[in-house]
């Protein structure tokens, strides 16, 4: 995929891009039980077409960035099945090989419609762990540790071809230093997404400008922001982040619902913050890219439609 533009290049010609929804949403809708520690990367093993369905469905709907099916899909976790060795790094690859396939089939006859980037899902250790804990990052692992866990699926991914590596719903300041550490290793460009306590400090607790202070001006970082959180963090979230940091932003809420991690379950929107909150990804799509965000989304329990809403808007 070495042909593609970087994501860093592409952000200053276009100035804002819609990437996908909900990869697990759709699994579902099409009948994928994912009620298993390895949630959608269980669908690699068992029914990879549905996931290259998905990636068109989003790219038909406007989304210039496919995200990949590994968020949980690691070489630890595949092992847990007795999926060892080069057979679990050959299906972290696969997510890779399946959003080409269906970016290619999109562009096919559609000569302006690119360029599209595939980006190369890396979950935290605690989607891993499969217990709710990229939601409070109360894992305590050694900065060698994490590099040590993540290494191999990032290592595949970009061996496979991913354009870049999106690091997201992090929970950890102490994980993001690793994977920061590890990026500059590998050379590869990378987001970093955060999952939110509220609307100034990340998951386990640590401000969201200490964050940004940590990533601003690193080469391999193409942009900060927030993903899998209700749409009222959003706001008051990216105007943290861009208080302390010129890098670009980004936004990829859930539908406005919230999730209980310990139930697994979701429930009504969360209360307010003292800001109007938007009623869905479009209704909240110019405020934040009034804020910075130049790379706007949708996670958990977004659909091709909302993506096409965000697509519709534009940008400023």
């Amino acid at each position: 995929m070495s042909g593609n533009p970087s994501l860093s290049a592409l952000l200053p010609r276009h100035g804002f891009l819609v990437s996908d929804g909900a990869l697990a949403t759709e699994l579902e809708a099409r009948g994928c039980n994912l009620d298993d520690p390895l949630w959608s990367a269980r669908v690699l093993l068992e029914q990879p077409q549905l996931i290259k369905d998905v990636h068109r469905d989003y790219f038909a709907a406007g989304a210039r960035i496919a995200t990949t099916a590994s968020y949980q899909a690691t070489p630890q976790g595949f092992a847990r099945r007795g999926i060892r060795g080069d057979e679990a790094l050959e299906l972290i690859a696969l997510s890779v090989r399946l959003a080409d396939e269906a970016r290619q089939e999109h562009l096919s006859g559609r000569s302006d419609a690119g360029p599209l980037l595939v980006a190369g899902s890396v979950g935290p250790y605690g989607a891993y762990l499969a217990d709710g804990s990229e939601y409070r990052g109360d894992y305590l692992l050694s900065v060698d540790e994490f590099r040590d866990f993540h290494r191999p699926r990032v290592a595949a991914l970009v061996e496979a071809g991913a354009d870049f590596l999106a690091f997201e719903t992090l929970p950890s300041f102490a994980e993001a230093e690793a994977l920061l550490a590890l990026a500059e290793e590998l050379d590869v460009e990378s987001w970093f997404s955060f999952s939110l306590r509220d609307g100034g400090h990340i998951s386990d607790g640590t401000p969201l400008a200490s964050v940004a202070e940590l990533l601003d001006g690193k080469a391999n970082v193409a942009a900060v922001g927030v993903n899998c959180v209700p749409l009222h963090l959003v706001t008051p979230a990216l105007a943290a982040l861009g208080q302390a940091t010129g890098t670009p932003l980004l936004a990829y809420p859930n539908s406005g619902e919230t999730y209980d991690p310990d139930t697994k379950t979701w429930g009504p929107a969360a209360g307010e913050t003292g800001q109007p909150a938007p009623h869905d990804l479009a209704g909240g799509a110019k405020a934040w890219q009034e804020l910075g965000a130049r790379i706007i989304g949708g996670c958990c329990r977004t659909t091709p439609a909302d993506i096409a809403a965000v697509a519709r808007g534009g940008a400023l």
